[in-house]
């Protein structure tokens, strides 16, 4: 089997290809160039910086294996990045590494893989695959702790078949335990939590900088519209938050609604975050087939 393996400079990843490599399999390694700043500077935090690079480099080196860099910069800055403006300026939260995995990693990725003549794509997700019933169905990883299967929530029956994610079947401990085992470089090397087009920064300094038109003060009300306080930007807010929001009411008061179109957060009880109801759009469904028009959610064991 010839397999295409996503390397970061990571742990997770680069223990994926040694366990491809130690299985006997063919293995290409490539790291994905996905940002860069408006000079052309690389990253400094997150999974794609330098550092990281060289990292997967000499992991693939160590490994035997050929190593190629990806330059993705183009479809990550209109798939991922725009998306993550837009979002915040409409009032939502959005989730950058789902709509990377979406519109980059498994999309340009698949294809990329048959460029190389692979057979499968290998991620180091914690999530598992398996086939039954003439399907494919996407698993929650071993490690329940390290999971990552939500973020792999947009893949499709074409693309699972073509996907593979070894570390998935083991935990995070036995993971660093077959890097040290190896000696990889990368055996104790630290997770990174960043955005990493953001950085170690602010998210939101990174927003402005790239739409200074959400700097727009606006008012804080309450359920019965009465102005409680004021906002620097909806941007600066997110459902469900109660720190920082710097209005006192005499009891906790919550982000329960932000309304783009007159610049306004809404705040009320805790209660009021329950919905029975959510529209959802951008559906995946792994097993592939259509979605009736409404959904019943039911709480976990009923």
């Amino acid at each position: 089997m010839r397999a295409l393996v996503a390397m970061s400079g990571g742990v997770d990843s680069s223990v994926a290809a040694a366990m491809l490599v130690e299985e006997g399999h063919e293995v290409f390694g490539v790291t994905l160039k996905l940002w860069q700043g408006p000079n052309g500077e690389a990253p400094t935090a997150g999974c794609c910086t330098v550092s990281d690079s060289e990292d997967a480099r000499r992991v693939a080196a160590q490994l035997d294996i050929p190593y190629y860099v990806l330059d993705y910069t183009d479809d990550f800055s209109g798939g991922v990045v725009d998306r993550f403006l837009a979002d915040y300026v409409s009032g939502r939260t959005p989730n950058p590494c789902i709509e990377c995995n979406r519109t980059v990693k498994f999309d340009r990725l698949v294809d990329q893989m048959r460029d190389f003549e692979c057979d499968v794509l290998v991620t180091g997700h914690y999530a598992r695959t398996e086939r039954s019933a003439g399907q494919w169905r996407l698993r929650r990883g071993v490690d329940r702790d390290k999971d990552q299967s939500y973020v792999l929530s947009m893949l499709t029956q074409a693309q699972l078949e073509h996907v593979r994610f070894p570390v998935g079947g083991i935990d995070k401990t036995q993971t660093r335990k077959l890097a040290a085992e190896l000696s990889l470089r990368t055996a104790n090397k630290p997770e990174s939590q960043d955005i990493c087009f953001v950085g170690s920064g602010d998210y939101r300094a990174f927003i402005r900088s790239q739409a200074p038109e959400v700097e727009r003060p606006g008012p804080i009300v309450d359920e019965a519209g009465q102005v409680v306080g004021e906002h620097h930007g909806i941007v600066d807010v997110t459902i469900g938050q109660r720190r920082g929001l710097k209005v006192a009411v005499g009891e906790p008061r919550y982000v329960t609604d932000i309304v783009p179109e007159t610049n306004t957060v809404v705040l009320g009880r805790r209660d009021r975050l329950s919905k029975y109801e959510v529209r959802v759009r951008d559906v995946t469904t792994v097993a592939g087939g259509p979605l009736p028009g409404r959904i019943l959610a039911r709480e976990p064991g009923d």
